[in-house]
């Protein structure tokens, strides 16, 4: 008997906090307030470690999201907000940080519930690195400059001439369902930073931790207006966003297909856009290793957060005289990869976040089989109630193989051997994706060569996923456009104007 079918996988019971938040009145936060929306649509919200309807929450209507955007548009406007000095603007997001953290044992229990991971992850890392980021933006706040720019064209002495960025206006941020919370305070951080106005609109599977955070954002003394918060479909509240004329500029991470639709319908009114998109990132194992240290970062590489991260190591390129080993490593992690109820206190891995996905990543799965490929490990889905995936390995691909080429986002990742760098590097630029990429070995000097070989936003190192509010963080190709996080991730919200004065 597999052990991983032993395991009892019934959801715990929530906590008051939880049972209270789930349990609010279907309400979007606009303009500093709890409002009903202008008709009565819901969302059902699921607990996918049972599968069960647990709550509602408001589909906004079109009227809704003319009613946030308006918000937002006049508290830029009478610079409630960007007329703050800096130093005011820093004090106050550090202030929400801080309640963040006095509320971090509900926030993760409601992030897991919502999302399927499990407690215990969403607490070591989603939590405080949602405060974190807030954190980092905030000391940009009083640090953003400009610069005095002697003209080339003039004699020195007749013109003065500087330049200043100021905040871009009104910003329409759309996350995904993969981290919540912290996809939406890295979103908002660094447009308070810059002085902006925004909209929030969490994804429609995922929405409750954005809605707590509404209730931390009026408790923090941001200004009403300036975070305006509202749920909902994103073909329908998400889009009217993107249209909206007085939305200066969209953010968005989420997948290349609903990113390059955003792109183009941004463009209609020439908005500012910064897209995060999907990735297929190699990891890369090199012929020096210990296979038995490399196995297990490996693995959690691609089964960390169910697989469903953008930049999970979903492609394996491991040199020939250590395949085997490496291989034989990951699947010893069966055990400790498998899934199990989101509140289990020895959960490592949940469930995906809805039968949409179970269903999708199953049919890749499905599809990697009959094409030929291997089971290394898992391939299966327990039968248990809930949306539950065994991590999965599988080897004997190809480059044309469906499971190679695209984005599953789930716990499964494709084995193959190499023989030689140029090889390796080839193979792993061989995709429309550019987001991020690993390299494993002890050879410094290797190290470097592949990573300049590699179309990448981001390269690791003997590690992965490793991602810091100081580190820009964007990808290559039809990974996206534009940066987060950095300086980069706050000028992003920002315009630059040059003033020049005849003297």
């Amino acid at each position: 008997m597999n052990e991983v079918t032993k395991i009892d996988r019934k959801q715990r019971e929530y906590s008051e906090a939880a049972k209270a938040s789930i349990g609010r009145k279907p309400q979007l936060f606009i303009n500093g307030e709890w409002v009903d929306s202008s008709h009565d649509k819901v969302l059902d919200v699921e607990d996918p470690s049972s599968g069960k309807v647990i709550g509602q929450i408001v589909d906004a209507s079109n009227k809704d999201v003319d009613r946030a955007v308006a918000a937002a548009r006049q508290s830029f406007d009478d610079g409630r907000w960007n007329g703050l000095p800096p130093v005011a603007r820093e004090k106050i997001i550090n202030r929400l940080a801080d309640l963040i953290e006095e509320h971090a044992d509900e926030l993760a229990e409601l992030e897991a519930i919502d999302n399927g991971k499990p407690k215990g992850m969403a607490a070591a890392i989603d939590v405080p690195g949602a405060a974190n980021h807030l954190r980092y933006m905030a000391g940009w706040a009083s640090k953003l400059a400009g610069e005095v720019v002697q003209p080339a064209g003039a004699p020195t002495g007749t013109f003065f001439s500087y330049t200043q960025r100021e905040p871009i206006g009104v910003a329409a941020q759309i996350v995904p369902w993969n981290f919540p919370l912290l996809m939406g305070t890295l979103k908002i951080a660094p447009a308070l930073a810059a002085g902006c106005s925004l909209i929030l609109k969490p994804a429609e599977q995922t929405s409750l931790t954005a809605l707590r955070l509404a209730d931390l954002v009026a408790q923090s003394g941001i200004p009403a207006g300036v975070v305006n918060i509202i749920t909902g479909n994103g073909h329908t509240a998400g889009d009217q966003l993107v249209r909206h004329p007085d939305v200066d500029k969209v953010a968005f991470t989420g997948s290349t297909e609903i990113g390059k639709v955003i792109n183009r319908t941004a463009t209609e009114t020439m908005k500012r856009v910064t897209l995060e998109l999907g990735g297929k990132s190699p990891v890369i194992i090199m012929p020096d290793v210990d296979p038995a240290e490399v196995a297990p970062g490996t693995a959690q590489a691609i089964f960390f957060n169910s697989g469903q991260v953008c930049v999970a190591g979903s492609r394996i390129y491991a040199h020939k005289s250590v395949f085997d080993k490496v291989m034989e490593g990951m699947a010893e992690t069966a055990a400790f990869w498998a899934p199990r109820a989101s509140l289990d206190p020895e959960a490592h891995m949940g469930p995906l976040v809805s039968k949409e996905q179970h269903d999708r990543v199953m049919g890749y799965i499905e599809a990697g089989k009959r094409d030929g490929a291997s089971v290394i490990m898992g391939g299966d889905a327990p039968g248990d109630d809930g949306y539950y995936v065994n991590p999965t390995i599988l080897a004997d691909v190809n480059p044309q193989m469906s499971v190679v080429r695209e984005e599953i986002f789930g716990p499964v990742v494709v084995a193959q051997r190499f023989e030689d760098l140029d090889e390796v590097a080839k193979e792993a630029n061989d995709t429309p994706f550019g987001l991020a990429a690993g390299i494993w070995t002890k050879d410094v000097a290797a190290m470097h060569k592949l990573a300049s070989k590699i179309k990448a936003g981001t390269i690791w190192g003997n590690c992965h996923a490793m991602i810091d509010p100081a580190l820009p963080f964007g990808g290559f190709k039809e990974s996206g456009i534009g940066r987060e996080q950095g300086l980069a991730g706050i000028e992003a919200y920002t315009e630059t104007k040059t003033v020049i004065i005849k003297l």
